[in-house]
């Protein structure tokens, strides 16, 4: 960081040109993503954990960390942005299908699921440039400071997963678990399911269906869609 700003201004090629980054989302995640990597490397070299990237782009976790007595930690990395001051778009933290519920798989994931002692995200907020960006321009390295950045004022966060997500599904008709959106309840992991534990969250996210999986088992609707039916469903038929 600089001033607020991001220190990242684009790409640079072997003639010395550099070209702006793109304000869109996935490559702003990424960009972020490659600069915590080395930092990630640091801190497991001081405590002495093993570091297992995704062997695939689309692998959960991102790392895997791996302690000296065999424990492996799941950390995945998340980025979005700011809406207005206490919101954010709303971030996925991983599918609630596949290997989330047959945890002794290997699909999609580096580790059986049931092999890790815990879930992490870590979490980038920034705020969106309000300043319009030439995509097309070509810079100099000469010119560094003066290309403006996309992005500004990053906030970072660590949370178990189970305390920053939301009770409903992600955006549009993934089946991937949604994130809490409100930037305070985020970074101090305070979601819905922080004080019922890792245990009701999993049974929660492990057995709900949307609308076209309960069609798929015959079923009227979904058994629940929020945590509150869902504590009723546990319950039992009155």
């Amino acid at each position: 960081m600089n001033n607020g700003d991001c220190i990242v201004k684009g790409f640079i090629d072997v003639f010395r040109n550099v070209y702006t980054l793109s304000c869109d989302t996935k490559v702003i995640s990424k960009i972020i993503e490659l600069m915590l990597f080395p930092y990630f490397q640091e801190f497991a070299r001081k405590h002495s954990y093993e570091v297992v990237p995704a062997p695939e782009q689309n692998f959960y976790p991102d790392l895997t960390f791996i302690d000296k007595h065999g424990y492996k930690y799941a950390v995945d990395l998340k980025s979005t942005y700011r809406t207005d001051n206490d919101r954010v778009s709303t971030m996925t933290l991983g599918a609630f299908t596949g290997y989330f519920r047959q945890r002794d798989s290997k699909k999609n994931i580096t580790f059986p699921y049931n092999e890790y002692n815990g879930h992490f995200t870590v979490g980038v907020i920034y705020q969106r440039v309000k300043t319009k960006i030439d995509e097309c321009k070509k810079h100099q390295i000469e010119d560094l400071e003066k290309i403006p950045s996309v992005v500004k004022d990053l906030l970072f966060f660590a949370q178990p997963k189970y305390r920053i997500a939301n009770d409903v599904p992600g955006s549009g008709n993934t089946k991937n678990i949604g994130a809490v959106n409100q930037l305070s309840i985020l970074i101090n992991g305070e979601g819905p399911f922080s004080n019922l534990g890792e245990r009701v969250f999993d049974d929660y996210w492990m057995y709900y269906q949307t609308t076209d999986m309960a069609k798929a088992l015959e079923l009227d609707k979904p058994p629940y869609t929020n945590l509150s039916a869902y504590m009723d469903y546990k319950k039992g038929p009155r």
